[in-house]
C-alpha cells in the first residue's frame, strides 16, 4: 500500500525509533509501513496520523 508516512515524517523531523516509541511498535514495522509492505490497523493508522499531527488521508490516500 503506497503511503505518505516517511515523507511525512521527514519532514516532521522525527525518526523512525522516535515515531514507532509513539505509537507503541518496533522500528521495523514502522519500516515495513513506510515501504508498503505492511498494512496498518486502523487504530495503528490512527497512531501514527495523530503522532505526526496530519490526518489519514494525508498518510494513506493521494
Amino acid at each position: 500500500m503506497k503511503n505518505n508516512v516517511k515523507q511525512i515524517r521527514i519532514s516532521s523531523s522525527i525518526t523512525q525509533k522516535d515515531l514507532a516509541k509513539m505509537v507503541g511498535i518496533t522500528r521495523q514495522t514502522l519500516s515495513l509501513i513506510e515501504k508498503g509492505q505492511y498494512n496498518p490497523t486502523l487504530k495503528l493508522a490512527i497512531g501514527i496520523a495523530k503522532s505526526l499531527n496530519v490526518t489519514l488521508d494525508d498518510l494513506f490516500w493521494n
